[in-house]
C-alpha cells in the first residue's frame, strides 16, 4: 500500500460530548474551523493515522499529538485547558527522516542535523536551545522540555527560520503559545500509526 494509500484513509471522529456523546464530525484530512460543524468539542476517537489538534481555529494555539485510539475525556486526558478548534492530518512518512537545528535565528550559528530522536539537546549537543530549523524528511515533533515533555509543535518539511517568533504568535501554525523553547525532538514514525 503506497503511502498516499494510508494518508487517503485517515480518519478522525470528533464529539461535541465526553464519552462519544452527541453529535459528531468525521474527519479525514485538515480542518482549520470546527465551529461549523460542531458547537464544542470534548471526545474523540482516531480510527486510523495521525493527527495533530489545537486549541484555536487556523492550526493556532496549543498542540496535542493524537494516535490511533479512543479519547473519551481528553481535555482531562491531557491537561488541555479548552476544547479541539482545527485539526491537521500527519501525512505517513517512509523513508529517511533529516532535520539541521541551527542554534541562531535564520540559520547562524552552531548547527547539528539529526537523523534520529534526540531527547535532550545540552545533553547531546550542549546547545540549551535552537533557534531556527531545516526540515529536510520526515514530520517531526519538537517538545519544550528535554525527554519529550511538556508542550509540543509539529514540524514538516521546511524553513523555520526563527522559532521563538513561532511560538509567540508571529507565523501562522502557533498561535498565542508564549515563548517556546525546544529541548526534545522526536520523529514521528510508522509505528505511531
Amino acid at each position: 500500500m503506497s503511502s498516499s494509500d494510508m494518508n487517503m484513509m485517515s480518519k478522525i471522529i470528533f464529539y461535541e460530548d465526553r464519552n462519544f456523546q452527541g453529535r459528531s464530525y468525521e474527519c479525514m484530512s485538515d480542518c482549520p474551523d470546527m465551529s461549523s460543524y460542531l458547537n464544542r468539542c470534548h471526545s474523540c476517537r482516531v480510527e486510523r493515522g495521525c493527527f495533530m489538534v489545537y486549541d484555536r481555529t487556523n492550526f493556532m494555539g496549543n498542540q496535542y499529538f493524537m494516535r490511533r485510539g479512543e479519547y473519551s475525556d481528553y481535555m482531562s486526558m491531557m491537561g488541555m485547558s479548552d476544547c479541539i478548534r482545527s485539526c491537521r492530518m500527519i501525512p505517513m512518512h517512509r523513508g529517511s527522516y533529516r532535520m539541521r537545528i541551527y542554534e541562531r535565528e535564520n540559520f547562524q550559528g552552531q548547527m547539528h542535523e539529526l537523523m534520529d530522536d534526540c531527547d535532550s539537546i545540552m545533553d547531546r549537543y550542549s546547545m540549551p536551545n535552537f533557534m531556527s530549523c531545516n526540515v529536510m524528511e520526515g514530520h517531526w515533533l519538537m517538545y519544550e522540555q528535554p525527554h519529550f515533555r511538556g508542550r509540543m509543535m509539529y514540524v514538516r518539511p521546511g524553513e523555520y527560520r526563527n522559532l521563538m517568533s513561532m511560538s509567540m504568535g508571529g507565523m501562522s501554525g502557533m498561535g498565542s503559545m508564549g515563548s517556546m523553547r525546544f529541548m526534545s525532538m522526536r520523529r514521528i514514525t510508522d509505528s505511531c500509526y
